[in-house]
């Protein structure tokens, strides 16, 4: 197993410096095109040589106290205050809005149910009423 382990280091390093490659964006890239720093990885890693020049040369490190280079330091310099639904104003005008397009749209329906009821009473009561010339059969 032991014999093993240089290929395996060999293989983490130019697995680590491919994907980093392919990540970083283009701003962040120095001294060549990102598409050949990829070839340069591919080519040499078995040598160890193209994921080092990348790593050593070719992506521009940001310093450790800067943006924050961990999710943990990023999130302690970028907090967002958190306000509860109730407490906010926007949410609550939301509501308000959309419960004005209810109330509109259910007049509507109302409405619409008025006309139908009052059309199908005209019917109902053409039909009751019936032919007014036709004698009445006799039983």
């Amino acid at each position: 197993m032991l014999r093993y382990l240089p290929f395996l280091l060999v293989l983490a390093l130019w697995i680590y410096a491919f994907i980093d490659c392919l990540n970083t964006p283009e701003s962040q890239v120095r001294g060549l095109p990102k598409v050949v720093w990829v070839i340069i990885i591919l080519l040499f890693g078995e040598v160890l040589i193209g994921p080092i020049a990348w790593l050593v040369a070719g992506k521009q490190r940001q310093p450790v106290g800067g943006g924050g280079s961990t999710p943990s330091e990023w999130h302690r310099n970028h907090r967002s205050t958190f306000v509860a639904p109730d407490d906010n104003p926007e949410f609550l005008r939301s509501l308000k809005d959309e419960n004005k397009k209810d109330e509109a749209l259910l007049k509507d329906w109302e409405a619409d149910l008025r006309r139908r009821e009052e059309e199908l009473r005209r019917k109902s009561g053409e039909a009751a009423d019936g032919p007014e010339d036709s004698p009445p059969a006799k039983g």
